[in-house]
């Protein structure tokens, strides 16, 4: 007891993937911690580092076969400890076809396993480009981040799909509801795992900055070890995360790594309606493999902002692929470059008229491009990878061909002789997936976490589901 006050029992959330399905998680370190009695599994489902296609189009790039995998390891052993199970940005992007298709996914393995009924809750936050646009009319703000002008009607008429990035309310809500498995569309990372700590009583600052450092489970764990379980909990004010594989720990070196991992600034995690200040954290080691945090902050927004993010079709790509080891066409690659580029454009006009034209040279600076802090100035050998993109597929076949096939014929100072200067792995053009491109990284201003969020709730028995009222 303190100040009167019967302490909270630790809420133990178990984290078996930093994303769900992207490639199977490992099952050994996550039956292992099932039996530490965690008392929610969840699991993030989605991002934006795959870049803007599989949102613009729709599609999830993790196979469907690894997504009922992972789906039923996790589901089979909630349903089996009696515990809620919370999946959020389904199906790598969060859209609302992700959403079907997981609770599809669900009720298929639900009926296979011939699981005791149970409750489903299904959040879609998938914006309509159209809503969008009627906030523009209203003078509504589609404020730009990391630099970006505000959305404007030239930015939304690119944008073919666009989703709200929700915080952990919806979620919590559908815990106090009753639910049993929670999917949800794109989501807030921290906020898939502070919803069931928010739901049993704890303070927005532990319960977010609790998510933050498992939503990637082992990466804040050492040695490295990649989609292996973390049990994390808060206790006494402060935050537990504890590594589940017997060879992995966590210590203040790793958890404060992650903590920082992928952040503009490293002391802080925005979400819908504040965000966690972690500036005066402090990381102690309580045994050989957990570490415990204290001193997070949640800082209240004055106002409600939700995450957009959207994305847009550019055009069709292909591709080629040439390699070079000729050092004096090396040492003038650029040059042969140019060449290439003038035989395109002398074709289809400019680059960026009817097409674009990209040259990635692996081996000096393929990679980081103009932002390569030590080109290799004379590599022993290149791989060009050409790449253009056009809305028209004819346009961009022709253009790779000539951007590709003019690395041959390029008329360098030193070039001596007819054949040697490249080499083709293939001769054929290949056909890569469209291109798309992030229209929105984007805020705009709502009245609360539920405003561009819907939730539907669903009996799941025998297979079938059934929808619940509320």
């Amino acid at each position: 007891m303190k100040g009167g006050r019967r302490a909270m029992k630790p809420f133990r959330v178990l984290c078996p993937t930093g994303h769900l399905s992207f490639t199977p998680l490992e099952k050994g370190s996550f039956l292992l911690a099932c039996g530490y009695g965690p008392d929610a599994i969840a699991a993030d489902a989605g991002s934006c580092d795959m870049g803007p296609r599989p949102l613009g189009a729709d599609e999830h790039v993790s196979l469907e076969a690894w997504q009922r995998h992972d789906l039923e390891v996790m589901l089979l052993q909630s349903r089996r400890l009696g515990i809620p199970m919370i999946v959020g940005s389904a199906s790598d992007t969060g859209t609302d076809r992700g959403v079907d298709q997981f609770v599809a996914l669900v009720r298929d393995i639900a009926k296979e396993h011939r699981l005791p009924p149970f409750r489903l809750a299904a959040i879609y936050s998938e914006v309509p480009v159209e809503e969008l646009k009627r906030r523009l009319l209203r003078r509504e703000r589609i404020e730009g981040l990391c630099g970006r002008p505000d959305a404007g009607l030239s930015i939304l008429e690119r944008t073919d799909r666009a989703v709200a990035v929700m915080d952990a309310e919806p979620m919590r809500q559908a815990l106090a509801a009753g639910a049993d498995v929670i999917i949800a569309g794109r989501s807030s990372d921290c906020a898939i795992f502070a919803a069931p700590l928010l739901h049993a009583g704890h303070d927005p600052a532990n319960s977010y900055f609790l998510g933050k450092l498992m939503e990637c489970a082992s990466f804040c764990a050492e040695p490295y070890m990649a989609k292996e379980s973390v049990m994390g909990w808060i206790d006494e004010g402060a935050v537990y995360v504890r590594a589940m594989h017997p060879d992995q720990r966590c210590t203040p070196l790793s958890v404060a790594s992650h903590a920082m991992y992928e952040r503009p600034n490293p002391y802080f995690e925005h979400v819908a309606g504040g965000c966690v200040d972690m500036t005066d954290c402090v990381y102690e080691q309580v045994d050989d493999k957990t570490t415990r945090v204290r001193g997070a902050r949640f800082v209240t927004s004055p106002t409600y902002r939700m995450k957009i993010e959207g994305a847009g079709f550019v055009g069709h790509r292909r591709i080629a692929i040439v390699g070079i080891r000729d050092p004096d066409t090396i040492r003038l690659i650029d040059q042969a470059v140019a060449w290439a580029r003038d035989k395109v454009a002398e074709r289809f006009g400019p680059d960026g008229n009817s097409y674009r034209l990209h040259y990635h040279l692996y081996g000096r600076d393929g990679i980081m491009g103009p932002m390569e802090p030590r080109p290799v100035a004379a590599p022993q050998e290149l791989c060009v990878v050409v790449e253009s993109v056009s809305r028209d597929p004819q346009v961009a076949f022709e253009a790779c061909a000539l951007g590709s096939r003019n690395l041959f014929y390029a008329r360098l100072p030193a070039l001596k002789g007819t054949a040697g200067a490249a080499a083709m792995m293939s001769d054929e053009i290949l056909i890569g997936e469209p291109g798309y491109e992030w229209t929105l990284n984007h805020v705009v201003m709502v009245s609360g976490p539920g405003d561009l969020v819907r939730t539907r709730h669903h009996r799941i028995a025998d297979g079938a589901a059934w929808g619940i009222a509320r």
